[in-house]
């Protein structure tokens, strides 16, 4: 029997690592899109959609099915609230990706990014996508030194997001109104993404110490 239960919960694990590796997918073909004019690389974001939403559900319907069935107490208990909530955390990921996704095909055919504030939101992109791979490891490893590397990985996100709108609010940001919106709304949905990898990596220490890392 216990056998049994420790499959179950290795599996809810392997099913968000799953997750994690759609959604950091998901959002490097969003910035393929937004960066690179990639219509069909939107469309893809946008309609693959559902699918993480499935894959949500599916990980919470498996956590819920443990806390009814298996009444799981201490380590085990903080194992399966912590999947609860991070597949919440991934599935708003995802979410985050589609809006980077609609907005780049909204601008189309013209680009999304204007020169002068592409390199910066390609490097958000960059590092969004290193924590989401970071995430995958800290899930299916557990280990708290990985998950501390990432809670310090968010310190270069909010940097880049500050750098971000300093330019957007300096005089030398020619780019327009309309450009600076759009570069705002992105820079949000990156820093966003940094702060739901740090939120996974902060339930992890927990369902592992039983300690909430401090913020």
């Amino acid at each position: 029997m216990r056998e049994f239960y420790d499959d179950r919960l290795d599996a809810l694990d392997a099913d968000l690592v799953a997750m994690t590796t759609a959604v950091r997918f998901s959002l490097a073909r969003a910035s393929a899109a937004l960066l690179d004019g990639d219509l069909g690389a939107a469309e893809l974001v946008i309609s693959g959609d559902a699918v993480i939403d499935a894959a949500r559900e599916s990980c919470e319907n498996d956590a819920i099915s443990l806390l009814a069935t298996q009444q799981p107490v201490a380590t085990d208990l903080r194992r399966v609230v912590a999947g609860l909530r991070i597949a919440g955390d991934l599935e708003r990921i995802g979410d985050l990706a589609v809006h980077v996704a609609k907005l780049a095909r909204m601008r189309m055919p013209d680009p999304a990014v204007p020169d002068e504030a592409r390199p910066l939101v390609a490097e958000m992109a960059r590092v969004a996508g290193g924590m989401l791979e970071s995430v995958a490891i800290v899930l299916g490893t557990h280990d708290l030194d990985a998950a501390a590397a990432l809670l310090a990985a968010d310190d270069e996100m909010d940097g880049l997001y500050r750098t971000m709108f300093h330019r957007l609010l300096g005089e030398s940001w020619t780019g327009g109104i309309e450009a600076a919106v759009d570069i705002a709304l992105l820079a949000r949905y990156y820093e966003r993404t940094g702060d739901h990898a740090v939120s996974i990596a902060r339930r992890v220490v927990y369902q592992v110490t039983g300690e909430v890392p401090q913020a």
